[in-house]
């Protein structure tokens, strides 16, 4: 029952955030565009068109939280975790058609000119709407990490590029009312929708390889250390190690290599008290599954179980369990004395 309690308060911390997030950026579109009707910079309109995708993307980043947070069942015996690479390819798409749209604004106010005004008024605003984007991206990106949540992460980074944009429309006002010079405004602009292209690129290209199932190295790097220490009595060797992360949950599989005398229930119980403890080690939510190789007296030199009685040489040193050979799907039969 325990872990079933714990899962139901991360969710509803992953869902508070995102309500935080959507109740912010309606509060600061409506604060932006205000700016806009002060200003008439485009500069600040893009930056509202911004929030604009904002807004729209914690409604769908919430709605992605809430189908994440359901339990796996028997149309989806994975659970629905991977909504959140659907949420974070969707936020990066919107990311950059609001950078389309953008330089489609930028292009217009060269062609017909323009003038800015009351820029006291909309630098205020703007000031202080990126101080809340700062706080705001930065509790999410820290909330998504925490409770492992690409959603909330995906929409920390777009509320930090959000404050990103806010700082460089600041400055471009700045030097609009220094210089006098008013198509350094809509050239902010420009900047700004550059930066957002680059980042919903970004935020699509790694949605994309979660939904394949791109080789999380760093996930792997975290399993095999924990697998590294129960690499003895009985466990000779891992092969064909493979991991995918759904939301908060991590689906791992891997090939055990054990003495091939055991009987089918030794091994499966050991393989079922390791898959137990490496969960409990990694600290996530998730299952492991073994599947258990008998060894065929090919390992006798690097295995140091003490009642073989079948070994065709004594034990010499245990190699380290290097990334390279634990991902490899085919056991590799070392060179026999």
């Amino acid at each position: 029952m325990e872990p079933a309690v714990v899962a139901t308060d991360e969710s509803r911390v992953r869902l508070r955030a995102g309500l935080i997030s959507l109740v912010v950026s309606i509060v600061l579109l409506a604060a932006k565009y205000q700016a806009y009707l002060l200003t008439g910079s485009t500069a600040i309109l893009s930056d509202a068109l911004e929030s604009i995708v904002n807004v729209v993307a914690a409604v769908f980043a919430l709605g992605g939280l809430l189908f994440a947070g359901r339990p796996a069942d028997r149309n989806h015996p994975y659970g629905h975790g991977k909504i959140e690479f659907f949420s974070a390819a969707f936020e990066g798409g919107l990311i950059a058609f609001a950078a389309v749209v953008i330089i489609y604004e930028v292009v217009l106010a060269l062609l017909r000119g323009g003038e800015v005004r009351r820029l006291e008024w909309g630098l205020a605003i703007v000031v202080v709407a990126g101080l809340v984007n700062l706080v705001l991206g930065w509790f999410l990106i820290r909330t998504g990490r925490a409770h492992a949540s690409l959603t909330l992460v995906a929409d920390g980074q777009h509320v930090l590029s959000d404050f990103y944009t806010s700082v460089g429309i600041v400055v471009g006002l700045l030097l609009v009312r220094l210089t006098g010079i008013p198509w350094l405004d809509p050239l902010v602009a420009a900047v700004v929708a550059l930066n957002l292209m680059w980042t919903g690129a970004r935020l699509v290209r790694h949605a994309a390889g979660g939904l394949l199932d791109e080789e999380d190295t760093a996930l792997l790097g975290r399993i095999l250390d924990v697998l590294r220490g129960h690499v003895a009595q009985g466990v000779i060797r891992i092969h064909h190690l493979r991991a995918i992360r759904a939301g908060r949950f991590h689906h791992v599989d891997a090939h055990l290599v054990v003495p091939e005398f055991w009987s089918v229930e030794v091994a499966h119980e050991l393989a079922e008290d390791l898959a137990q403890q490496v969960i409990k080690e990694l600290g996530v939510e998730g299952e492991l599954s073994f599947h258990t190789d008998p060894c065929h007296r090919a390992y006798c030199a690097m295995c140091d179980l003490a009642d073989c009685g079948i070994r065709r040489e004594p034990f010499h040193a245990r190699p380290l369990l290097t990334l390279e050979e634990a991902v490899q799907p085919d056991m590799p039969h070392p060179a026999r004395g």
